[in-house]
């Protein structure tokens, strides 16, 4: 195995100046055209077979090994969030509104890095890599998109790799699981409508603002006494909208959230008893109900032979570090739908520096990481897709 570790350290600079300059220009979901333009036009100066415009924005590049073998598939995603930044830092977002809050850019970076790794090694690689740059991740359905557009064809992949940054934890962290690591997510929205009047004289009315009250505390009991106590969910309602002043009650009321499973029988439990709890609570006061509820990707589900050779691959890489081999967050990520079918492994390395204050969590408007994590992340994916062709 080559020395990946030291050859990432070599060209930090590389990888830290790409990573910095996305994250003075960040670009939202589908609309990530700079951002695209750069990893292209960085892949093909390193001779590779490039397609842009894959899902509008998406990137997709092949590496062929020296020797015929199987194909595995390295996702990065390169989307920012619609946060106001407030890092002080001195590569700060110069976009208004926009900043790069959940490590994307890093990743994209990463990304670049692992093509540049790779590379130099391409004759001793047993197979192809697929390199998938990924618009849109943040809930707009890039990774669907890119699927639908036929990213798992031409060639079809027979393995596939993916990385988050964590600020969770510290540098010098791993965590590469078998089974559910990251939960599927749906996004609900309700309007509960009753009969708006006078705040002096409710019983003229019929209050949606009573009823979305109920209903949001009777939500919690899905979890609470509906789902197994052995298994998991989350149900929370994070968006409450009715009325416009103090003496009036309002027609309708507004609510929004979003609901987390891992197993698809507690999936389907918990969206037949929140259409139940919804429906019933609000009728049962005279209230009409709009439900609307959209899936935004299915739970990360990593192979477990895949997560070994992670696992082995960090353990020999990074001998000091704190390597977690049981791992769940409800956090969600559409590279689910290119592992549906295809055996992956979506494994995470921390990136957080307490000392340097470099902890805030994700999508919060003073999220940072320590860059030291890059040449790590760097390495370990570069090594993982070496010893998955290689074996």
């Amino acid at each position: 195995m080559p020395d990946f570790l030291s050859e990432a350290q070599a060209i930090f600079d590389y990888t830290r100046d790409l990573r910095r300059d996305f994250h003075r220009y960040p670009e939202l979901g589908f609309q990530e055209v700079r951002t695209a333009g750069i990893v292209a036009k960085e892949l093909n100066a390193l001779g590779l077979e490039v397609a842009s415009g894959v899902a509008e924005t998406g990137v997709v590049a092949m590496l062929e090994g020296g020797r015929p073998g199987p194909v595995v598939l390295l996702r990065f995603d390169m989307d920012a969030l619609p946060i106001e930044e407030e890092t002080g830092a001195e590569y700060a977002s110069q976009t208004p509104g926009v900043m790069h809050a959940c490590g994307h850019d890093g990743h994209t970076a990463i990304g670049l890095t692992v093509a540049r790794l790779l590379h130099a090694h391409q004759t001793e690689l047993a197979g192809s890599v697929k390199l998938v740059f990924q618009p849109a991740e943040e809930g707009l359905g890039g990774a669907r998109r890119m699927v639908d557009e036929g990213v798992l064809t031409n060639p079809r992949p027979d393995y596939s790799l993916a990385l988050h940054l964590w600020n969770e934890k510290p540098v010098g962290w791993i965590a590469a699981a078998a089974g559910p690591t990251m939960a599927a997510s749906e996004t609900f929205a309700v309007r509960i409508t009753g009969k708006g009047g006078h705040g002096a004289l409710p019983h003229h009315t019929v209050d949606p603002v009573f009823a979305a009250a109920q209903v949001v505390t009777a939500l919690q009991g899905i979890v609470a006494r509906n789902v197994d106590p052995v298994e998991t969910a989350v149900v929370s309602t994070t968006y409450v909208q009715g009325g416009t002043t103090f003496n009036v009650i309002p027609p309708y009321v507004d609510l929004q959230g979003t609901i987390r499973t891992f197993k698809p029988e507690i999936r389907e439990l918990a969206l037949r008893r929140f259409r139940e709890t919804v429906e019933g609570i609000a009728h049962a006061l005279g209230c009409m109900t709009e439900i609307t509820i959209d899936d935004i990707t299915l739970a990360v589900d990593n192979d477990a032979i895949l997560a070994e050779k992670v696992q082995k691959v960090a353990a020999k890489m990074f001998p000091d570090a704190t390597l977690i081999t049981e791992f769940q967050t409800m956090g969600s990520e559409d590279m689910a739908y290119m592992m549906d079918d295809i055996p992956g492994c979506y494994f995470l390395v921390g990136s957080a520096n307490p000392e340097r204050g470099l902890d805030a969590k994700h999508h919060h408007p003073k999220f940072d990481f320590d860059e030291a994590a890059l040449p790590r992340a760097a390495a370990l994916m570069a090594a993982a897709a070496l010893d998955v062709l290689s074996r």
